[in-house]
């Protein structure tokens, strides 16, 4: 844990917090930690700085804390994901979340399977729990936003042209013969497809909202593997 992601029911006083539960359970059989130790603290949606422990129980730890500083800008990067398998979806919103990514999209396709939108792991407690994994790697504490679109065209024709204003549009596709740019480091909306990847119409519809299509090379990678990749690639 590289960050205690403080929540306002966590303070008992202005700068005063108790830690408990699975956050307590890490800190003291991983961290290691003991009492006057230092941690890096963030308050969700808010301020990040420091804590010093100041008393360990048994099943809890108190500590005193000061919050001044902004925590990391986001990457201006627009995530729009074919839902994908509900195991591959838990790490992946853990790791976009490491990285910075803000705005998340998950949209049906053609390729994805109908069960998956039964999996509970879309239900919000289950997403944020993701969410916060990849904060406190990150030392993060801004959670990111993320919408459910289960029609493919309804979304792509009349949400997506204003969600990816302003921004270079690119679809991940392996059967692309351009190869995506690196060091883009600017305001970015990208499509992934689900295994397999988007199908030649879905590619087109994409194409009519100004997304162009590129690939990462001639290996075919899994999409949790590709999502990082591509995000890493564009912000090198």
């Amino acid at each position: 844990m590289n960050l205690v992601l403080l929540e306002n029911k966590d303070f008992i006083g202005n700068e005063r917090v108790v830690i408990q539960g699975r956050q307590f359970q890490h800190l003291i059989s991983v961290n290691k930690v003991k009492k006057n130790d230092r941690l890096v603290c963030g308050l969700l949606n808010d301020k990040i700085g420091t804590g010093l422990i100041t008393n360990v129980w048994k099943d809890s730890l108190e500590m005193e804390v000061h919050l001044t500083k902004d925590p990391p800008g986001p990457l201006p990067l627009t995530l729009v994901l074919a839902l994908p398998r509900p195991k591959m979806l838990k790490r992946i919103i853990e790791n976009v979340t490491s990285l910075g990514v803000k705005k998340i999209y998950l949209i049906n396709s053609w390729r994805v399977e109908k069960s998956f939108w039964q999996s509970p792991l879309l239900k919000k407690e289950y997403l944020r729990k993701q969410m916060i994994l990849g904060l406190e790697q990150s030392r993060d504490t801004v959670l990111p936003k993320i919408y459910q679109k289960r029609f493919f065209t309804q979304f792509a024709n009349e949400e997506l042209p204003q969600i990816s204003k302003n921004s270079l549009c690119i679809t991940a596709h392996p059967k692309s013969s351009k190869i995506c740019p690196s060091g883009v480091n600017k305001k970015i909306t990208l499509a992934i497809g689900p295994e397999g990847g988007f199908i030649d119409i879905e590619v087109a519809t994409l194409k009519k909202q100004g997304f162009f299509s590129c690939h990462i090379g001639q290996r075919i990678l899994r999409v949790e593997t590709a999502v990082t990749c591509l995000i890493s690639r564009l912000y090198s």
